[in-house]
């Protein structure tokens, strides 16, 4: 019999998640605070957490940090409310299994947990005496193929998909590092069709493909006559995506002054066409993709180090 632990405050509700999960064959204890479950799986250990993420002496990101610390990789699944969606985000990059939002949705809280108790590293039971295991939880997903990637059989499928599935519905802008190949268009696109923008335009540049003196144009357009060959007033990418997401791949082939433009109609929510003095605003998720290592591109001052923690507030690794 598979036992999980409860870290759950709200006393009621704790007792509440305990009886059912007992009904459905786990064996559960429950605390209402960190301390206490330190204390239950020092001496009882667990298959698995359920923790809330809010906590009277700590957080279940302090639990999760102390795990790590203690050597154990035991699932831990964070219960969160969708304001604290992004601590969610954090949990995941420490470690965590999974999360589910409240109020639980009962058979999605039950899918999650069985999934997780499958998991190699919730077996056998461990406890601080039984040996420090590895954990097999990485921060970001990688090493699979494409083809084997989202939503596949795979264990970095299934990693990479819970990333996509929890920061898609956040505002958070997405920095996708991979080769070519491996589909990052693809998991761009996800992110959007899972997101509160999925019925708004979903806009693709390549910023590889682009002359680097035409990019200012293809992201906020132009006005006739503004340089050689612009003939017509020109749509840019950040209106055509206006209420929507932008995909910008190969993010960093983009000349220094073209990212200083960018990373103002980020800030500021507002483009001005090339040759224009009109200002648009613009409403647009980004999700940006790269097969550079854009920290070296930092150093060697080709890529501007405001605009890479702009672009990169969620990293997915493939």
């Amino acid at each position: 019999m598979k036992s999980i632990l409860i870290v759950e405050d709200d006393i009621t509700y704790g007792m509440m998640l305990k009886t059912w999960l007992g009904k459905k064959g786990f064996q559960v204890a429950s605390v209402s605070s960190i301390a206490r479950a330190q204390k239950h799986l020092e001496t009882e250990g667990a298959d698995l957490i359920l923790s809330d993420l809010r906590l009277p002496d700590k957080d279940g990101i302090d639990l999760l940090k102390w795990l790590g610390e203690q050597g154990l990789s035991i699932p831990l699944i964070m219960m969160t409310s969708y304001a604290d969606i992004q601590s969610a985000v954090q949990a995941m990059k420490l470690g965590a299994s999974d999360y589910v939002a409240k109020p639980v949705n009962p058979d999605e809280l039950l899918k999650k947990i069985s999934e997780a108790v499958r998991q190699p590293a919730a077996s056998p039971k461990q406890t601080i005496s039984s040996g420090k295991g590895e954990s097999t939880h990485q921060k970001n997903a990688g090493g699979a193929p494409s083809s084997d990637y989202l939503e596949g059989e795979s264990d970095a499928a299934k990693q990479l998909y819970n990333y996509v599935r929890l920061v898609a519905p956040t505002t958070m802008s997405v920095l996708i590092n991979g080769a070519s190949g491996t589909g990052k268009e693809y998991v761009a696109h996800r992110i959007h069709q899972l997101s509160k923008r999925a019925g708004q335009p979903f806009v693709a540049i390549d910023c590889g493909s682009i002359p680097k003196e035409l990019a200012a144009s293809e992201f906020f357009g132009h006005v006739k006559g503004s340089f050689t060959g612009a003939l017509t007033d020109k749509t840019g990418a950040f209106v055509a995506a206006n209420g929507g997401t932008i995909f910008l791949d190969e993010i960093g082939n983009l000349s220094y002054e073209v990212q200083i433009q960018l990373l103002r109609a980020l800030q500021e929510r507002k483009i001005r066409p090339v040759g224009s003095n009109k200002e648009i605003t613009v409403d647009v998720r980004l999700v940006s993709a790269t097969n550079e290592d854009l920290e070296q591109a930092i150093e060697k001052g080709t890529f501007r180090q405001d605009l890479y923690h702009r672009i990169n507030e969620f990293t997915l690794r493939m």
